[in-house]
């Protein structure tokens, strides 16, 4: 019986622990991972904003490849820095999170994909962040860690510590929700 009792103390310990650590779920996590990655992107757009444009030298994937490079350099540039300061306000962060999400997945296909393909070997050598050896195989950890943390940002939000919280709340005030 005294063991019984000990597991059940112990299971209700940690369910109200568990409880306590829920209370801040829609609160710290979302705003971490909208701070990683706006400083991530932020970077990057202020660096290609900064420097030369290197996208004469890519070749994009199809239907990338049919704007001149130009373009897709300013459009890349301002989406990371638009973008950026929208994650940090926690401001139309699906939207952003989408369109982030798809220059990443550009990024893969036209810089860090493995650039010849044979065999699934080659596909996990790609998997990691620099290709020092240059061998050809790609270099795609990185972004797609990229793609997976903004997954959570898409599916639920900005989380409460947002533009977007504190504009739905309003709304719903207004409807007399």
């Amino acid at each position: 019986m005294k063991a019984c009792s000990v597991v059940n103390i112990g299971v209700g310990f940690y369910c109200k622990l568990i409880a306590q650590v829920n209370t801040f779920a829609d609160y710290i996590p979302p705003l971490f991972l909208r701070l990683i990655l706006a400083i991530e992107f932020g970077e990057s757009g202020i660096q290609k904003f900064h420097g030369v444009n290197w996208f004469q030298e890519i070749s994009f994937p199809f239907p990338f490849n049919l704007l001149p490079p130009d373009i897709s350099w300013n459009i890349a540039t301002y989406f990371e820095m638009l973008g950026a300061v929208a994650l940090l306000l926690g401001f139309a962060t699906r939207f952003f999170s989408i369109s982030l999400v798809v220059l990443t997945v550009v990024a893969i296909a036209s810089v860090h994909w493995p650039a010849q393909l044979t065999s699934v070997s080659d596909l996990i050598t790609g998997y990691r962040i620099v290709d020092e050896e240059g061998d050809g195989l790609g270099n795609y950890k990185l972004p797609l860690l990229y793609i997976v943390m903004f997954l959570p940002l898409i599916f639920k939000g900005a989380g409460n510590l947002s533009v977007d919280y504190l504009l739905t709340a309003s709304a719903k005030k207004c409807r007399g929700v």
